[in-house]
């Protein structure tokens, strides 16, 4: 008797239920599969003692259960048809000939299924198709890299080889060593660097991608530098989206990390008179850097960014701000004055040791200025008129002119 009611389970399972649940009957099929199983029990065991009576309660909560199961991989059949209708979908723009990357993984679908309209979800995969045309490049690269080092490997003599692999190998590990005590010292003795992490609800996913790659190159030049900053994450969640791609770039390393995290807000952390916000739009200009004070940080792209949302936000905690003199030392060009956040690191790494402003300033694209202000004026002419010939044209001598003028008047004032 009882081997067959376990037969039956198993047949019930493996068979009706999957029906009724692919065909929406479970409520039908569930008094027709009892009594099935009832009436075979019967006929099998006709002889059975009326003391041997079936318990009704059991059978109901063994199809219970049953239907519990089928029930969980419901929704699992419906996440799976939704995914793979995204990528027929993604296949079909590709035959069309829109930016589509060609591999896709399930998590970067479901964030495209999140998309909340269809631009955005064109964007979205233009970020993946160019990322990965980045990748591509850069592995094509590494392979003609590794091609030139094998063909003169194959040239040089092989004992002087193993001797500057054994030799650059120590010198690593040494440099690593030497680099890690001293940001184990900062951490205890060093001046204090906040990134503010509160900037992520106003960027998309490849804007904190673009900002967390930036903070990693600035705690890579930090970790190198003769006197590293104690570099502090304030505002930072778990589970934000900053924390899902500094685990994508550190992965282990994570966790070890010399820096400081904390949900809390700076304000929270450190005296409000000490703290200082630097930001592109203040109206007040840096003139030294204090080594009393702690500047703060705007982890975000400031090219997506509203003008004055890290500057109101300061103003809103009672901070000062202040900005670096770009147009006090620089013949500014073209662009925006915002900088990225390693190039901000850089500046302040060699403001923090030198105090030269000419040095920091040479972090900044050539692209954005002509020259340093502190050049004759014959070649702030020469490069003025370059200017003005690609520029203004016709206006050129009148440009030339109201230049000279005001440059004299503030040589005058000095």
């Amino acid at each position: 008797m009882q081997s067959a009611n376990v037969l039956l389970k198993k047949i019930i399972r493996s068979s009706v239920l999957p029906f009724a649940a692919q065909h929406g009957m479970k409520k039908d099929l569930l008094p027709l599969s009892r009594t099935l199983s009832l009436s075979l029990c019967l006929k099998q065991d006709s002889s059975c003692s009326p003391s041997e009576k079936l318990d009704l309660d059991a059978w109901k909560k063994v199809m219970k259960s049953g239907l519990q199961e089928v029930g969980k991989t419901v929704p699992e059949h419906k996440e799976l048809s939704a995914l793979a209708a995204a990528r027929e979908l993604l296949e079909m723009w590709r035959l069309a000939g829109r930016l589509v990357p060609e591999n896709i993984s399930e998590e970067q679908l479901k964030t495209f299924m999140e998309c909340p309209s269809k631009s955005a979800k064109k964007k979205y995969l233009k970020y993946l198709h160019l990322k990965e045309l980045h990748k591509k490049n850069d592995k094509r690269k590494m392979d003609e890299k590794r091609e030139r080092r094998l063909k003169t490997e194959e040239k040089a003599p092989k004992t002087d080889e193993t001797k500057r692999n054994s030799f650059v190998c120590l010198w690593a590990s040494s440099m690593d060593k030497a680099y890690s005590w001293r940001v184990a010292q900062s951490m205890v003795f060093g001046q204090p660097l906040v990134f503010d992490m509160s900037y992520e609800k106003d960027m998309s996913v490849q804007e904190v991608a673009n900002t967390v790659r930036q903070i990693v190159l600035s705690e890579g030049c930090n970790r190198r530098s003769v006197d590293p900053f104690h570099i502090h994450f304030c505002n930072f969640k778990d589970d934000s989206l900053y924390h899902k791609e500094f685990l994508k770039h550190y992965r282990d390393a994570w966790g070890k990390l010399l820096i400081t995290v904390t949900d809390q807000c700076y304000t929270d952390v450190f005296p409000k008179d000490k703290l200082i916000y630097l930001t592109a739009d203040s109206p007040k200009v840096m003139k030294t850097f204090d080594h009393d004070k702690i500047y703060i940080v705007g982890s975000m792209v400031d090219k997506s960014i509203k003008t004055g949302v890290s500057l109101a936000r300061a103003k809103r905690l009672g901070l000062e701000t202040a900005a670096l003199p770009l147009e006090k030392y620089l013949l500014w060009s073209t662009g925006a004055k915002n900088l990225t956040l390693d190039q901000m690191m850089n500046i302040l790494l060699t403001l923090k040791d030198t105090g030269d402003w000419k040095a920091a300033l040479e972090f900044v694209p050539k692209r954005k200025y002509c020259g340093f202000v502190s050049k004759p004026v014959h070649e702030l002419k020469k490069t003025l008129n370059l200017m003005d010939i690609l520029k203004l044209g016709k206006r050129q001598e009148e440009v030339r002119k109201q230049f000279a003028k005001n440059y004299s008047k503030k040589l005058r004032q000095k």
